[in-house]
């Protein structure tokens, strides 16, 4: 799984919309944190599979589980904390995380406050370009990459 021993293992979801006859992606915003636009994302508990990581977090994060899982990206991709300067607290350099492509089911309702402490304040679907003038700058190449994988293999 990760090549990287201070990395914690986790997951990401780029959600589509449920109308399949556009292509729109959900971003959420990071509650209290201005311009934190991102995909639901979570760590991967003790012996999880990272698609049961998945379906808690989503249902966690957003408040539903009820997606249909369409693809996963092939590798891990790791990243860096941004330097918190004296942080000593927290036991990871970063994150590798696994990522999926899921579709919302019709049946799914989006609840920001499922969970008892909402992660997110706010969400939307946006197009594709939108999501790179919205998203968190670090997380923007990332996204790409994924995204632009799962276009080349017909999944968008």
């Amino acid at each position: 799984m990760s090549k990287h021993k201070n990395y914690r293992p986790n997951v990401a979801a780029v959600v589509l919309s449920s109308d399949s006859s556009e292509v729109k992606f959900l971003l959420a915003k990071k509650k209290g944190v201005r311009r934190a636009w991102q995909f639901p994302q979570g760590g991967i508990d003790g012996d999880e599979k990272p698609q049961e990581a998945l379906l808690r977090e989503l249902k966690e994060e957003i408040g539903t589980d009820k997606v249909e899982i369409i693809a996963e990206y092939p590798e891990w991709i790791s990243y860096d904390f941004p330097n918190t300067k004296g942080d000593k607290i927290y036991p990871f350099r970063g994150q590798n995380q696994k990522y999926f492509l899921v579709r919302l089911k019709e049946e799914a309702v989006i609840d920001l406050n499922f969970y008892k402490t909402p992660e997110f304040e706010e969400y939307k679907f946006v197009d594709e370009n939108e999501l790179f003038k919205k998203a968190l700058f670090l997380k923007r190449r990332t996204y790409r990459r994924v995204i632009d994988y799962f276009k080349k293999e017909g999944f968008i």
